[in-house]
């Protein structure tokens, strides 16, 4: 994991946020206080996927979700609905993610598509590749861990917010980076663990080819 990218993150989604809350509640109000505060992320995600990233389904994906998040912030009401509807908007997109596995089209996996093209590989030899019957069930697990991230970080959210209401703003800031940072982890793991079965996989299409070669020859 890049130590500067997560100390960035941690930055931009949790100190400044957390400091604009904390001295922009008086004289700004919850609501505002708390819409400003999710200003600088939405900025440098921006950043980070121009400067990162072409336009591919993981950018999109990424992009649509800052849009309606956005959208969403803005049509609250209140700081109240605001958070409340973030968790609602947390659980929708736990809804595409488990959509995105029963039609066979897991989310997860054309993310890794995505990831190989910048390595090189040409996007259609991906997709056949994780496609195929040894791999898809593995992407098809790791599409999972996003669906139990965002239950759990839906819920977490939607208890501290119950708990706290909008004055706890600055707890739930630490507690949902927190646990962000541990499911980070995890995914990284699963991204590595799909690695390292797809290597695999290839190595042993190479070893059946060889002696078919051999008995050809």
């Amino acid at each position: 994991m890049n130590k500067k990218l997560v100390i960035y993150d941690i930055i931009f989604y949790a100190v400044i946020p957390f400091f604009i809350w904390t001295y922009g509640k008086e004289p700004l109000g919850d609501y505002t206080a708390i819409l400003l505060s999710t200003v600088p992320g939405f900025i440098y995600t921006i950043y980070r996927f121009i400067k990162e990233k072409e336009l591919n389904i993981a950018g999109l994906f990424i992009i649509t979700s800052l849009f309606i998040s956005t959208a969403v912030n803005l049509l609250s009401t209140s700081a109240d609905s605001m958070l409340w509807n973030q968790v609602y908007l947390g659980f929708g997109t736990c809804i595409i993610y488990l959509i995105s596995m029963i039609i066979r089209k897991p989310m997860a996996l054309y993310f890794m598509v995505d990831i190989a093209y910048l390595y090189g590989d040409p996007r259609e030899f991906s997709k056949r590749l994780f496609n195929s019957d040894g791999l898809f069930m593995w992407f098809q697990i790791f599409n999972l861990l996003f669906i139990v991230r965002g239950i759990f970080l839906s819920t977490l959210k939607a208890f501290l917010v119950k708990t706290y209401g909008a004055a706890g703003y600055g707890k739930m800031l630490i507690y949902m980076n927190i646990s962000s940072l541990v499911f980070s982890g995890l995914i990284l793991l699963g991204y590595f663990f799909i690695n390292k079965k797809v290597k695999q996989y290839l190595k042993e299409q190479e070893e059946v080819k060889e002696p078919a070669m051999e008995g050809e020859i």
